[in-house]
């Protein structure tokens, strides 16, 4: 099997489940700025340890859960399956958990930070950065194609968070973004 198909050359993508759009479609826009994240999220766990490493990974695997909802039809939306191509609450659910366990164990800055106390912590943060841009991308592609009861927005909100606090939770220490005087 050959990596190219050449059949993107007129400027349009396959969706998951059957049909193309063009490639500059809301849902081709949502879907690769998530993949993008994925790739951030890979740099974040090459340099990670063990048990952050892990956590990195159970986020990049739910990223391809989002990715193959926003992926498809709207039309065709009845074939995913719940947390396999669909997002679900419990998902968010789990972010939410995540969160708290890892802000009781590290506690949170009470102002704006300097991203880059580690290079894992850059990392997450980068990867922070672009999972917010696939939001924004989302909420323009769940309006578009008329996606009602996605969990697909609240996801990636409650996820950009959970990426904050690991960031800040790799750093140890905080660098204020305004210098004490």
């Amino acid at each position: 099997m050959k990596i190219y198909t050449r059949k993107g050359d007129d400027g349009s993508t396959g969706l998951f489940h059957g049909g193309r759009v063009a490639k500059d479609d809301s849902g081709p826009e949502a879907y690769g700025t998530v993949d993008e994240a994925v790739a951030a999220l890979g740099l974040a766990r090459a340099a990670a340890d063990e048990p952050l490493a892990e956590r990195i990974l159970q986020v990049q695997r739910s990223l391809f859960v989002l990715a193959a909802e926003l992926a498809t039809a709207p039309g065709k939306r009845e074939r995913l399956k719940p947390g396999v191509s669909l997002v679900t609450q419990d998902m968010v659910d789990e972010l939410e958990a995540a969160i708290d366990e890892v802000e009781a164990a590290s506690g949170l800055p009470t102002e704006f930070v300097v991203p880059g106390g580690s290079p894992v912590a850059a990392a997450i943060d980068l990867a922070r950065t672009i999972v917010r841009r696939a939001e924004r991308r989302a909420v323009s592609h769940v309006r578009s194609a008329g996606m009602a009861g996605t969990v697909a927005v609240t996801f990636l909100n409650r996820l950009a968070d959970y990426l904050y606090v690991l960031a800040r939770s790799a750093e140890g220490q905080w660098i204020p973004s305004r210098e004490e005087r």
